[in-house]
């Protein structure tokens, strides 16, 4: 299993946002599509990426002005896998990358273009 590539389980349909997206309306995007992550992107790149973590405890603490926008908060530069590496590498990289334990989000790209994301849960669901 650990073998099998990310674009054999990687979702290709993937939700994202762009810089000028007010932080409430990305956070209400998250929300209404149950996710936990928000890739940030321009032009087809992957520029950034938001986390209902982050962004949730930063709105119940009133961290963000009226107006804020996601290129004002985004996480960058984003940890990436690539379509070709394999489920091992992807864990590998989900641990080594996260000062909370493992990141739960994994943006796939190829040749600088967003071109899927992998989750813990997708990796959790082959085994």
């Amino acid at each position: 299993m650990l073998n099998k590539k990310v674009k054999e389980i990687m979702t290709t349909d993937v939700i994202t946002t762009s810089c000028d997206v007010d932080v409430v309306c990305a956070f209400e995007k998250l929300m209404k599509n149950k996710i936990s992550s928000l890739p940030v992107v321009e032009d087809g790149k992957l520029v950034g990426i938001i986390t209902a973590t982050d962004v949730g405890h930063n709105l119940i603490l009133d961290k963000y002005e009226l107006g804020t926008s996601v290129k004002e908060i985004m996480i960058k530069p984003v940890v990436t896998v690539s379509p070709d590496d394999n489920i091992e590498t992807a864990i590998n990289i989900m641990k080594d990358n996260s000062s909370s334990g493992i990141l739960n989000q994994l943006p796939v790209v190829e040749d600088g273009k967003l071109v899927g994301i992998i989750s813990d849960g997708d990796i959790i669901q082959i085994f």
